[in-house]
């Protein structure tokens, strides 16, 4: 079994080079989905007039956002340069969403570095009209520590909301078994606990998820080459709390498509951008992926081993590949 066939594409100048003839989107183009109406943009979260163009009018219900946290694993900027850089993207959410809508973004907190960017983050989001809701930390299974601090296995999301936002999450939305003992109470002569009292074989989720799995190489769902990828059972729980059957999900940074296959599974359309051609391109091929074999992933495949059988190899040994002729191919969606 391979482990990891493809090292991080955001970093990898040499892999990326061999991967780029093979992306059908270059910077500025959209790519609509004929089936579902989903749409993908090479575009700048930052541009405003890009963004409106892949929106054409759609207001979304709900946006989910992961951009890069600005800690050590991604292209560092300074803390002004970082919120200024949010500032905008935030800005251009505020106008893509509709008046009762949600807002949930992924930030990570430098522990090291006093936290940065998150309390800044925080105080930024209170120049949009957003209301806080909630602090949401995902358990990691693996951490990422040293012998004198505390192990970090957690990832913060921040959920906000917008005039009167949709939210529906009930026990049944959740397959979290009541495991955890609880607070009691007097019922009667009779002390019981939560587990007791309630009927459900499950629970409801909060906003401490310790029951979703961290995407390894093992996992069907592992895209290979995406750094930061998300697990869709928390993206897929978070489009049910928050967005209604048929409405449209907004995702500025595609990465590994997750937020688009998650719509597609639920039944919502989504509309997700990432500036660069090759997650983009792995964005759409994940979805094109799932409608052709069920597959969630490639897990200890990846997304251009058709084009590129041996690139694999060659990163193993460290040989670059010629590029190899593209031949044209019916594509089931369109560019504008």
């Amino acid at each position: 079994m391979k482990n990891n066939p493809l090292p991080r594409l955001d970093t990898e100048a040499c892999i990326r080079e061999q991967i780029l003839p093979h992306c059908r989107l270059n910077p500025g183009e959209v790519w609509v989905d004929a089936k579902s109406g989903h749409r993908v943009g090479c575009i700048d979260a930052t541009d405003a007039n890009a963004v409106t163009s892949m929106m054409q009018g759609t207001q979304a219900s709900l946006a989910i956002h992961d951009p890069p946290y600005n800690l050590v694993a991604f292209d560092v900027r300074n803390t002004d340069e970082y919120i200024n850089w949010c500032r905008r993207w935030l800005a251009n959410t505020l106008s893509a969403l509709a008046c009762d809508s949600s807002l949930y973004i992924w930030l990570g907190a430098d522990q090291q570095n006093s936290f940065q960017p998150l309390p800044e983050f925080m105080i930024l989001m209170r120049e949009f009209p957003f209301k806080s809701r909630s602090f949401i930390t995902m358990r990691n299974q693996r951490g990422y520590g040293t012998q004198k601090n505390w192990m970090a296995i957690r990832q913060e999301l921040l959920y906000y909301t917008r005039g009167n936002a949709y939210f529906d999450i009930q026990a049944e939305y959740t397959d979290i078994p009541k495991v955890l003992r609880g607070y009691y109470k007097e019922i009667g002569d009779k002390r019981q606990e939560n587990l007791e009292r309630s009927k459900s074989e499950f629970i409801r989720a909060g906003n401490v998820w310790v029951d979703i799995q961290q995407v390894f190489y093992r996992m069907e769902e592992n895209v290979s080459g995406c750094y930061a990828q998300k697990p869709l059972k928390c993206i897929e729980r978070i489009i049910e709390a928050s967005a209604p059957q048929g409405s449209c999900v907004l995702d500025l940074f595609a990465h590994s498509g997750t937020t688009l296959l998650a719509c597609e599974r639920l039944g919502r359309t989504c509309f997700t951008a990432d500036i660069d051609p090759v997650f983009c391109e792995i964005a759409i091929r994940r979805l094109e992926h799932f409608r052709d074999t069920g597959h969630l992933g490639w897990q200890n495949a990846h997304a251009f081993e058709k084009e590129l059988p041996n690139l694999s190899a060659s990163i193993a040994e460290n040989i670059p590949l010629p590029f190899p002729e593209i031949e044209e191919e019916t594509i089931q969606g369109s560019l504008f």
